[in-house]
């Protein structure tokens, strides 16, 4: 059974981009951008997690964590946010938030930090998924191989996230800073370089299948082309 996950988001770009990374890991999202629709898609819904952005129009995440703690005291509840100050931690405890990740963060710690609170309640973490059929390829995710045939690619950590990534949004463009704040957590000149080796290495790793392809958008990011 895959896990529920309320994700109110109203930064359209990168929700759109989180919500289809953990789908792609085997969860089931519902995103939401208004603040005022939250807490009765939560009744709806009964999630196993929320995760809350806490400036949202017409409703904060704030007030939404307080209104579903109402309703349910103990589901998991993650606020993001962009604040730095204390204060406003503390708050987001105070009010019974289990975790708070501060903007930009990578889509690896967020996978940690889901399936942290997940352990702690007893529910299932992370669904498994065996592989993703990508052109001639099968990705096998948790092993991080590529495999044609009888041939296997043993990808690094970052290759395999970046790789479902892509995948994970092709067709449409993804810009350089998302992808470096997700995989990353920042986008500093360090962290870009080594974008540019594991957008290379992973051409090298496709380039048997040529219906695959990793295009430049120049002055924008990447697109992964599926013909």
């Amino acid at each position: 059974m895959s896990v529920k996950i309320l994700y109110a988001e109203d930064e359209l770009f990168l929700g759109k981009i989180v919500k289809e990374s953990l789908q792609g890991r085997g969860f089931e999202v519902t995103m939401e951008s208004d603040g005022a629709k939250v807490l009765e898609l939560f009744k709806q819904l009964n999630p196993a997690v929320c995760i809350l952005d806490v400036m949202l129009p017409n409703k904060d995440g704030f007030e939404i964590a307080e209104e579903i703690r109402t309703l349910n005291p103990q589901v998991p509840i993650l606020f993001l946010t962009a604040k730095t100050q204390t204060a406003d931690l503390v708050k987001g405890f105070t009010l019974g938030g289990n975790d708070y990740i501060r903007k930009p963060f990578s889509l690896e710690e967020l996978i940690v930090r889901i399936d942290n609170v997940l352990r702690k309640t007893d529910m299932p973490s992370s669904p498994a998924i065996d592989h993703i059929r990508i052109g001639k390829f099968r990705f096998y995710t948790n092993r991080q191989v590529l495999v044609n045939g009888n041939e296997e690619k043993k990808l690094s950590y970052r290759e395999s996230e970046l790789l479902k990534l892509l995948y994970e949004n092709r067709d449409g463009i993804i810009d350089r800073k998302s992808i470096l704040n997700l995989l990353w957590g920042n986008d500093s000149f360090f962290n870009s370089r080594n974008l540019d080796v594991y957008i290379t290495r992973l051409r090298v790793c496709l380039k048997e299948d040529e219906s695959l392809e990793i295009l430049t958008i120049k002055g924008i990011g990447y697109r992964f082309v599926l013909s």
